[in-house]
C-alpha cells in the first residue's frame, strides 16, 4: 500500500502501528488539486476544513494595514494546514498555493476523532506542532535582531531542514519556487534587500543559485555562521503514550519476528 504523506512524515520520528497507519490513510478520502497562486481560504473566513499537503508548496499570510503582506509560514508535503483556524473557527491567515499542489480535505471533526481513537498520534502531532512553533519563534528572533544576510540564510536552512523530513530530500540542493517578494515577505525585507542578501550569500561560496535551484555547499558551516538550530530533524518521543498491542506494531518488525 502506498504510504500517505502524513504517515511518511510522522514515521520519521517513531515506528507507527498498523492501526495508526490506517487511521492516517482514512483521513485522505477527499482529494483536491489547486493551481499555483490559487487561494484556498481568506484571512478571517469561517472554515471547518483542514488540508493535508500531498504535493506542492503553500504559504499562510496576513495582510498588513499599509497593504503589505507578512508570510507566517510555508507548508510542504505532510503538513496539515489551516490549523490557524482550529482555535476560533475562522482562519487567522490566508492560505495560498505557491506551486501546483494536491491536497486532502479533512473536516475538523474527523481530525478531532483521530485524537480520541489514536492518542499516541495526537500526542505526536502536538509535538510536531510545538517544534514548528519554536522554529517560527527562531524566525521571529531572526527578523527582529539580525541583518538581511542572516535572515535569508536562516530561512533557506529552515526550508532545507523541513524538506528533508517532508519528502526525504537527500543532500542540500532543492528547488525554491518562491519569488524574491515571497522571501522578503517571510523575513521582513524589501525585494532589493533580498537580492543583495542572496548575492552576499553566493559571494561566500556557501550558497549557489541556478535558476530556481538552491545548493547549500556547506550546511554545517552556514548554520554556525548564522547560529541556525535545526528544529525539525528530531523530536523526542519517549514521553508519548504507549502504542497499541505488540501484534499491531509496524509490519517490518512483525515479519522479522515471525521468521526468528
Amino acid at each position: 500500500m502506498i504510504e500517505s504523506p502524513l504517515e511518511a512524515r510522522l514515521s520519521q520520528y517513531t515506528p507507527l502501528t498498523f492501526a495508526e497507519r490506517d487511521a492516517l490513510r482514512w483521513l485522505e478520502r477527499r482529494e483536491r488539486s489547486v493551481a499555483a497562486g490559487e487561494v484556498l481560504i481568506e484571512e478571517g473566513a469561517a472554515t471547518d476544513q483542514l488540508y493535508l499537503v500531498a504535493s506542492g508548496w503553500l504559504h499562510g499570510s496576513v495582510r498588513l494595514k499599509d497593504g503589505g503582506r507578512q508570510i507566517l509560514r510555508f507548508y510542504f508535503v505532510g503538513d496539515v494546514t489551516t490549523t490557524f483556524s482550529i482555535a476560533w473557527g475562522r482562519s487567522a491567515a490566508r492560505l495560498q498555493a505557491v506551486s501546483p499542489a494536491n491536497l486532502y480535505q479533512i473536516p475538523k471533526d474527523v481530525f478531532g476523532r483521530l485524537f480520541r481513537s489514536q492518542p499516541r498520534l495526537g500526542a505526536l502531532l502536538y509535538a510536531v506542532a510545538a517544534s514548528e512553533q519554536v522554529a517560527m519563534a527562531d524566525r521571529l528572533t531572526s527578523i527582529g535582531r539580525t541583518d538581511g544576510f542572516t535572515r535569508i540564510a536562516t530561512l533557506l536552512l529552515d526550508i532545507r531542514s523541513r524538506l528533508r523530513v517532508a519528502d526525504g530530500l537527500d543532500g542540500s540542493t532543492f528547488e525554491l519556487p518562491l519569488t524574491q517578494q515571497d522571501l522578503g515577505d517571510a523575513v521582513g525585507l524589501t525585494k532589493t534587500h533580498v537580492n543583495r542578501s542572496l548575492k552576499a550569500l553566493e559571494e561566500t561560496g556557501l550558497v549557489e543559485r541556478t535558476g530556481r535551484l538552491i545548493r547549500i555547499n556547506d550546511v554545517d558551516r552556514l548554520a554556525r555562521l548564522v547560529d541556525f538550530k535545526d528544529r525539525h530533524g528530531e523530536i523526542a518521543t519517549d514521553w508519548l503514550p504507549t502504542a497499541g498491542p505488540r501484534s499491531d506494531m509496524d509490519h517490518t518488525t512483525a515479519r522479522i519476528e515471525e521468521h526468528m
